[in-house]
């Protein structure tokens, strides 16, 4: 997590916002403090203000005030756009990670980039025009969400095996079932469980309740009578690891990719997200309308649930078959 503390005042002020006003996760405000520091650290660069041979994760920017963030221009922001697509690292922490980010992760940056100078226009009245007002972000290429079939998933449940089969079974029952977020399983607790749902902490403190099927009531039933019986470091926590403490994400991740290998399915082609993935598109393919699945998943805009809607090719084999032009074949006239 980021200290604060050591954040200029000029950014301080805009991730505060964000995390009090906004109830934006820490982890989403830090994300916003990332993005910021490396463009920040880009700028330094191009206007020569640290030696070219320095290493961009060395330049510090605690010297960042208004009047640099001030004379920010368009032009800057495209030059850092093709330093993202073509020079920056995909992990700057990695080995041969490949350079150049996907549009999706520059895109993500410029929408920070956008919201932190609309808070210094509009909320800190530190400037009295927005520079990046005109700014367009990168086009990001549209694409499905991958997902398990109902046959898949039924072979991954039925893959799950070792001394922890119970709590695993029961991880990625609520995956397929429920479709929470790995953060959300992760952070459930003893006391989120009731006989008939799971209270949930979504992204943003945002609190829902998801209901559970007759597969998920019992999956978790088997696995509390194994948690019951031991003594946990952390004795709130649903789910435990190895050292009886509450699992990390990492680790939920790594039993994900074993149960896929172990059930034959491609471990590098899905992931506990796509599990979600997989839950979102098995609901909305059997009858749930895309707001009650709005609801379910924790989306705060429907937009964002929306994606699912296009996945069902089934469906729109149905709707073209539907058509009463379907299967006029007229036969040409002979000239």
């Amino acid at each position: 997590m980021t200290d604060f503390r050591e954040v200029p005042e000029i950014l301080r002020s805009f991730l505060t916002y964000h995390e009090t006003i906004q109830g934006h996760s820490r982890a989403t405000v830090d994300e916003y403090y990332l993005d910021l520091r490396t463009f920040f650290r880009f700028l330094k660069v191009r206007r020569g203000m640290v030696p070219r041979a320095t290493e961009m994760e060395e330049i510090s920017i605690s010297d960042i005030d208004l009047d640099f963030v001030s004379r920010v221009t368009l032009s800057e922001v495209y030059d850092f756009l093709t330093y993202l697509s073509r020079d920056r690292a995909k992990n700057p922490h990695a080995p041969n990670a490949g350079c150049g980010l996907s549009a999706s992760s520059r895109a993500r940056k410029i929408a920070t980039l956008r919201s932190y100078y609309k808070f210094l226009t509009q909320k800190a009245k530190l400037l009295e025009v927005n520079p990046l007002q005109d700014l367009d972000s990168p086009k990001v290429p549209k694409t499905l969400p991958r997902y398990l079939s109902v046959e898949d998933s039924q072979r991954l449940l039925r893959a799950v095996d070792g001394k922890n089969r119970e709590r695993d079974y029961c991880i990625l029952c609520i995956f397929l079932n429920c479709g929470l977020r790995i953060s959300e399983i992760v952070g459930l607790n003893l006391t989120d469980v009731a006989p008939d749902h799971l209270r949930v902490m979504g992204k943003g403190s945002k609190e829902r309740m998801v209901y559970l099927n007759a597969a998920t009531t019992q999956a978790l039933s088997r696995y509390l009578a194994v948690r019951s019986g031991i003594a946990a470091v952390d004795k709130n926590a649903l789910f435990l690891s190895a050292r009886r403490k509450r699992m990390s994400r990492e680790t939920v991740h790594a039993m994900v990719k074993k149960t896929l290998l172990q059930a034959g399915l491609d471990p590098g082609k899905y992931s506990a997200h796509k599990l979600r993935h997989t839950a979102a598109t098995l609901m909305l393919q059997n009858g749930v309308d895309v707001r009650t699945l709005q609801e379910v998943l924790g989306h705060e805009n429907l937009n964002t649930t929306q994606i699912y809607t296009h996945v069902d090719n089934e469906a729109l084999r149905t709707a073209a078959a539907a058509n009463p032009l379907g299967s006029f074949q007229p036969e040409l006239e002979k000239k």
